[in-house]
């Protein structure tokens, strides 16, 4: 079975990245400029086409040849439309060096794979850069290496690994904040003991692979390059607004190959699903990620990242997204020792309507204080309760831990299904 990314549970703890020096000099030994007019060069890349999703729920009918993207001015560009196609509402390409030239590892000498890309913003769309390794296995076991992922309009762009440690292990080793809308260039460094990320040449971090630790063998073997823009999916959420078309420019995507200094080095990737939680009973403060006592890997998550007013509040697989960084606050708010909890910027956890009734459904509002947002966090053996005014509890209903389930509160019961980790 080839390797193909499919977005699934994540097993990841949050570690801390520094950024290290990387001194080296680099020969370049393949690049495409896109140069050239019409297709992309069929010697260097070919074209996934087709809808289904893709494994994410994306939106989009992938075209070759020039129906959704063409070599333009020195630059290929991809470009997403609002145009039926193969049974799906938006049309754009995807396009893999597979079969045509692969990359790395970097055990025999560090390695350098970069691009100088354009993305765009808008609800529901999803460029990439990234890779998958060659081996003819089922994700992720094959390894992923997103050097590139940028969604809707957020400023953040997320670099991460994948890879199969005894199930789907995630690690995200750079989120820096661009300017996406200009060209910038996205790289990565990659020896024997590292993948190191970059952007505009400014080191963003680093993830050990040394021996294989933390079961990553995968990144130490050959990848390909798969360039795209995505529609909708699970991660950002349905289209909206008038983005159509949208345009994704890539001024060019080079090989190197190093001729000096050994890599910088990384953090580990972390080996375990679960994260080091706050010690139960003590007090909270800051940004922290909340997972479920019915399944760790799981945490509370705003639908899509979406600010909207209504977002609902929901059930999904764990990852370092700002859609699953809640900022528990006690600051002002009734009554005392009562805690918000905010996300995504100047909004909270909420309980639609203000309502006390079994069933409520949690969402996401604009913070205003009221008790609506107010939540009492208490104890229960190592796990956390989060009350609200009325007595009610955050709940997950039936327990169900399917992504996109959306919380609500209920009377408490003690069950699982009201156990929470804060982590």
């Amino acid at each position: 079975m080839a390797c193909k990314h499919v977005l699934g549970g994540v097993a990841v703890a949050l570690v801390a990245l520094a950024a290290t020096a990387n001194a080296q000099t680099w020969s370049q030994v393949w690049s495409d400029e896109f140069n050239g007019s019409g297709a992309a060069a069929s010697g260097n890349w070919t074209y996934e086409t087709g809808g289904g999703g893709w494994g994410n729920a994306e939106l989009e009918c992938y075209q070759g040849g020039t129906l959704n993207s063409s070599q333009t001015g020195g630059h290929l560009n991809i470009q997403a439309r609002f145009q039926s196609a193969c049974g799906m509402p938006y049309t754009s390409a995807r396009l893999k060096t597979q079969g045509h030239v692969s990359f790395g590892p970097g055990d025999s000498g560090a390695k350098k794979i970069e691009g100088s890309l354009q993305v765009p913003g808008g609800q529901g769309l999803w460029p990439a850069f990234w890779m998958l390794g060659t081996a003819a296995i089922a994700w992720p076991g094959c390894g992923e290496i997103d050097i590139m992922e940028h969604i809707n309009s957020t400023s953040n762009i997320p670099m991460t690994l994948h890879w199969d440690s005894g199930g789907h292990a995630s690690y995200t080793y750079a989120n820096p904040n661009v300017a996406y809308g200009n060209y910038n260039t996205y790289a990565i460094t990659w020896d024997a003991n590292a993948i190191t990320g970059f952007v505009n040449g400014a080191n963003v971090g680093a993830a050990n692979i040394a021996g294989n630790i933390n079961g990553t063998e995968e990144f130490h073997k050959p990848f390909f390059i798969i360039l795209n823009l995505a529609v909708g999916g699970s991660w950002p959420g349905n289209p909206s607004g008038s983005w159509s078309p949208a345009n994704y420019n890539i001024d060019w995507i080079r090989y190197h190959q190093a001729g000096g200094s050994a890599g910088p080095t990384p953090t580990n990737p972390p080996a375990g699903a679960t994260p080091t939680p706050v010690p139960a009973g003590g007090a909270i403060s800051g940004a922290h990620s909340i997972s479920f006592a019915n399944n760790v890997n799981k945490h509370v998550d705003v639908s899509g990242a979406a600010t909207a007013d209504g977002t609902k509040i929901q059930v999904w697989d764990a990852n370092t997204s700002a859609a699953q960084s809640w900022n528990f606050s006690t600051a002002g708010v009734v009554p005392a020792g009562y805690y918000n909890l905010g996300a995504l910027g100047a909004h909270c956890m909420d309980v639609s309507g203000g309502s006390t009734a079994d069933g409520a459904k949690i969402q996401l509002w604009g913070c205003n204080g009221s008790a609506a947002q107010s939540w009492n966090i208490v104890t229960n053996g190592s796990w956390r309760v989060f009350k609200t005014p009325g007595g009610k509890c955050l709940d997950v209903p039936s327990g169900n831990m399917t992504n996109g389930t959306q919380l609500q509160i209920w009377t408490c019961n003690n069950s699982s299904a009201q156990n929470l980790r804060v982590n």
